[in-house]
């Protein structure tokens, strides 16, 4: 299992140090993303140029695409590559279902990883999620899994999952809190104790503290339809690409 790229451990450096003299908000290492508030597949401008502008426009260095099933959106290869072109790390999280079959619509970039959400090996889904992994490794991704540690769930499949990764070579493993609860979180932060690496094992939890405040956010603010009524006033069907 890799270490994170010299690259963005040192752009995750750079931005704890200008966190100190500027706000966390601004200078916030890891901004989360759910596709479904930018593409809105079917409507009459299926990208959100506001959002998409501010996504652009972030100074975080790694980018979570995650929340609803990226995969579903008809453009989100095209996405991802406008995001990826930016110099940003970014880390597009995935059931892994449909992964197979849309895996030619992405690009092996050096600042993408493809996310796949697993829990356990066995299971109609989680095959798909396994072979769409061995797919995306085959076409030279970075390729990484994604455990949520869940409060009703035990710890015992993590023993498999930890072997699966090494012995397919897996480039990382995340680990996270499925709530902000502090049982789980602390749930979370003691089966971190199976991944192999410590720089995954301290970004796991930076994840997971991005993952759970845009959660928080998006409870408060809540997602946009794809077809709301303001979209042709502030919304344009503009190319990603």
């Amino acid at each position: 299992m890799m270490r994170l790229p010299a690259r963005l451990t040192a752009q995750l450096a750079k931005a704890r140090i200008a966190r100190i003299f500027k706000s966390a908000a601004v200078y916030s290492l890891i901004h989360c993303v759910d596709p479904a508030e930018i593409l809105h597949p079917g409507s009459a401008a299926p990208v959100s140029r506001e959002r998409m502008q501010r996504l652009v426009e972030t100074s975080s260095p790694v980018i979570w695409i995650g929340g609803s099933e990226p995969l579903v959106h008809p453009g989100i290869g095209h996405f991802v590559r406008a995001i990826g072109q930016n110099d940003r790390f970014v880390f597009l999280e995935t059931n892994g279902v449909l992964l197979r079959r849309r895996i030619h619509e992405f690009q092996p970039l050096p600042g993408l990883f493809l996310v796949v959400r697993l829990d356990e090996l066995q299971g109609p889904e989680s095959e798909l999620a396994l072979e769409g992994l061995r797919a995306a490794r085959l076409s030279g991704f970075f390729t990484v899994i994604h455990s949520v540690v869940r409060e009703n769930r035990g710890l015992a499949g993590l023993g498999a999952i930890r072997s699966f990764i090494l012995r397919n070579d897996l480039d990382g493993w995340l680990m996270t809190a499925e709530s902000a609860d502090q049982a789980v979180v602390h749930k979370a932060a003691e089966a971190r104790r199976f991944i192999p690496g410590l720089f995954w094992r301290q970004f796991s939890k930076q994840i997971e503290q991005a993952i759970l405040a845009g959660t928080k956010r998006r409870a408060v603010t809540g997602i946009p339809p794809a077809d709301e009524s303001d979209a042709g006033t502030k919304e344009a069907n503009v190319k990603v690409a």
